[in-house]
């Protein structure tokens, strides 16, 4: 796989960066309640985010969209992460993990139909791997299809796809075939919302992340002709999922970084003000340790994402180094928001506190794309491997 040409200038970039975070820090950080309560993104916060053309950032140009490369990629998901989450989740898979697999493995045509309309906002694209006997691991795939004549019939279970109550568009992976020598067997398909047995569940009820929606969704005998299998061929699925999760790891893994830089600032503003007995909390040493520790833990997880985008994208490491970004930002997190509500004693336990919230979210960031052990899978086995070459 070639390197990543970044198709927007430094300068370009730093001016989209600074919209991002105006927009983030003025016209979403006053509403993270509302979202909260409405478990919703506001449509007037959606709109505003299409015509930053966040929809479709990671997007080549060519196709409608910004054309940031991962290492400005994971720049703005810094910013993105120090808000609710669900606003990131709102566009995510378009930019990410469903986008991508079209970047990557889609055909000419296939681009050209869903590319722009993805970038633009215009059509939310849905990833639906994850199934109810097989989340981490691709491998145990259980949904089906089957050739039928001239079409593909699908029948499946999915469970916990984000944005599934508002997809447009998913792109479903399916085996077509038990693993042999051939490959793996399993292919991905673009599957229209609207298709005949196509059925979307619930909303699902989650511990944090309101107003990021996900549910179930069910396929059955759903009918698509050849031109929905991405790529033309029927053994791209699992690589093309593969690829995609480890380009999304790293992005999760900036994500992290950016809610542990919000944990960390809600923090030193607690601490500074905040008394006890007269004194500011933040005059005691006990408080100051837990502020270096969370201090610490965000300085070397920027550090780190930043030199795994940068491997990413010229081609040196796509494979251990995502994963280890992901392991580490995503504990780091969950570390520094458990110091957070530990700092603001009981308020950090209180609904209406920042932090509070802050806990909530980023504990999914250590299961979802791959859970921390499946990180430590990855690392590990692909460090014997190649000492064993």
């Amino acid at each position: 796989m070639t390197s990543e040409v970044p198709e927007v200038s430094d300068e370009d970039f730093q001016e989209i960066l600074a919209q991002t975070r105006h927009f983030i820090r003025t016209a979403v950080v006053p509403r993270e309640q509302e979202i909260l309560d409405d478990d919703r993104v506001p449509d007037d916060l959606r709109d505003q985010a299409k015509k930053m053309g966040l929809f479709g950032y990671a997007i080549p140009q060519r196709f409608g969209g910004l054309g940031l490369n991962l290492v400005q990629d994971v720049e703005m998901a810094m910013e993105l992460g120090y808000t609710s989450l669900a606003l990131r989740s709102m566009f995510g898979t378009n930019n990410g993990i469903a986008g991508q697999v079209l970047v990557g493995f889609g055909t000419d045509e296939q681009k050209r139909r869903w590319l722009e309309s993805i970038a633009s906002g215009d059509t939310v694209a849905s990833f639906a791997l994850t199934e109810p006997g097989a989340g981490s691991n691709p491998a145990g795939l259980k949904t089906k299809a089957v050739r039928d004549q001239r079409d593909w019939v699908i029948n499946g279970q999915k469970r916990f796809i984000t944005n599934a109550p508002v997809a447009d568009l998913f792109i479903v992976f399916a085996r077509t075939r038990p693993a042999d020598d051939k490959g793996p067997g399993i292919a991905v398909f673009l599957v229209p919302a609207d298709a005949p047995g196509v059925e979307v569940g619930v909303k699902d009820a989650k511990m944090g992340q309101e107003g990021a929606w996900t549910s179930d969704v069910s396929f059955t005998d759903v009918h698509v002709d050849d031109s929905a299998l991405i790529g033309g061929n029927e053994d791209i699925g699992y690589r093309a999922a593969m690829t995609s999760l480890a380009r999304g790891r790293v992005h999760i893994a900036a994500i992290a970084v950016g809610a542990a830089q919000r944990a960390l600032d809600e923090s030193v503003a607690y601490a500074a003000t905040a008394t006890q007995g007269g004194t500011a909390i933040g005059n005691f040493q006990l408080v100051q340790a837990m502020l270096a520790d969370q201090q610490t833990g965000v300085l070397a997880g920027r550090a780190l994402v930043r030199d795994t985008a940068r491997q990413w994208v010229d081609n040196v490491d796509r494979r251990i180094a995502p994963s280890a970004a992901k392991l580490f930002c995503t504990e780091m997190a969950g570390k520094v928001a458990d110091l957070a509500v530990q700092v603001h004693g009981g308020s950090g336990y209180m609904r209406g506190v920042p932090v509070e919230r802050i806990y909530r979210d980023v504990r999914l960031l250590r299961l979802y794309e791959g859970t921390s052990e499946i990180q430590q899978l990855i690392i590990g086995s692909n460090l014997v491997k190649a000492a064993q070459r």
